[in-house]
């Protein structure tokens, strides 16, 4: 599992998390990207995996996308955006979709954007700040 590209903010691929601790995610996830190419930061992106399980409270950091980011089947989908992390390149692949075969979804900007609030929200971050 490793990546031979550069994600772009808005890719949908899998994260290997095995090595993590709990409560943290300890398995293979899907995620996506939210960090901008322009941070120059080589080897590493920062994601936020997803979850078909609603979470039990639901909170403001827990972003619900109504479609499947990776083009299948339609289905609710959380974007957990209290568990952001920066992970290097090789935890990252395409999503396997048969022998040899992979690919990558992708989400609209403006679902990227609230994924992004949410995330903010998460580390109480000021939202007025955000805006400008």
């Amino acid at each position: 599992m490793a990546l031979t590209f550069f994600p772009k903010a808005g890719t949908v691929l899998v994260c290997d998390f095995r090595g993590y601790e709990p409560p943290e995610i300890v398995s293979i996830r899907p995620v996506i990207v939210i960090s901008p190419n322009h941070l120059r930061r080589p080897g590493l992106c920062t994601v936020v995996p997803l979850s078909t399980t609603a979470p039990d409270p639901i909170r403001p950091y827990h972003c619900r996308i109504d479609m499947d980011p990776l083009g299948g089947r339609p289905a609710a989908v959380r974007a957990k955006c209290d568990l952001v992390a920066t992970v290097s390149l090789r935890r990252l692949d395409r999503v396997r979709v048969g022998p040899g075969r992979y690919r990558t979804g992708s989400i609209p900007p403006d679902t990227l954007r609230r994924i992004r609030i949410a995330a903010a929200i998460s580390f109480s971050v000021e939202l007025d700040a955000l805006q400008s």
